[in-house]
């Protein structure tokens, strides 16, 4: 009878264990595959990420954070780029590669290179409510919002926010 107990108590924690995985799996953070090189140097092609679908939810997307958003003209396409402009913002990108944010220069340590093509931003772009504006850290190399296929991101099209990577290994940990 004491064994039957103890196996039943083992195959119920083991149940609610996975159950739990199961749910913050699904609900919670979601792992991701970067796929090309728009993003390097601080994320390459095959890095395995967690993204935290709660962020969103829990607090503001921040200029600067890499967030994970659905592209809209093929189905279970993803994109994961740096947010730069925030809603109600004016972006532009200058004919010298500079991205103003409300007609004013903001530092861009993330960009690899020069951005050489301003592509739709070229013109002032103004974000209306819950509306980002995204670059690729490798900008030559990069598909986001100066493209009007990408455009502004709307914040339902935001998976969640990159927190940190787990594959390759030697490169495991936060994500800046």
């Amino acid at each position: 009878m004491k064994s039957r107990t103890k196996y039943l108590r083992f195959t119920l924690i083991i149940f609610l264990i996975c159950f739990a995985g199961f749910l913050a799996a699904h609900f919670f953070v979601q792992r991701t595959v970067v796929k090309g090189s728009s993003m390097e140097p601080v994320l390459s092609d095959g890095d395995n990420l967690i993204v935290d679908r709660m962020a969103p939810l829990k607090h503001k997307i921040q200029r600067f954070d890499i967030v994970e958003f659905t592209y809209l003209y093929k189905k279970h396409t993803y994109f994961v780029k740096r947010v730069y402009g925030l809603p109600g913002e004016t972006v532009q990108i200058t004919d010298e590669g500079d991205i103003l944010i409300d007609g004013k220069k903001i530092s861009d340590k993330y960009g690899k290179e020069k951005i050489s093509d301003p592509g739709i931003a070229a013109y002032p772009i103004k974000l209306g409510a819950g509306e980002y504006f995204v670059l690729g850290d490798n900008r030559n190399h990069s598909e986001d919002s100066r493209y009007s296929d990408v455009g502004t991101v709307k914040s339902e099209q935001i998976v969640g926010k990159v927190i940190t990577r787990i594959f390759p290994f030697d490169k495991a940990g936060r994500v800046s």
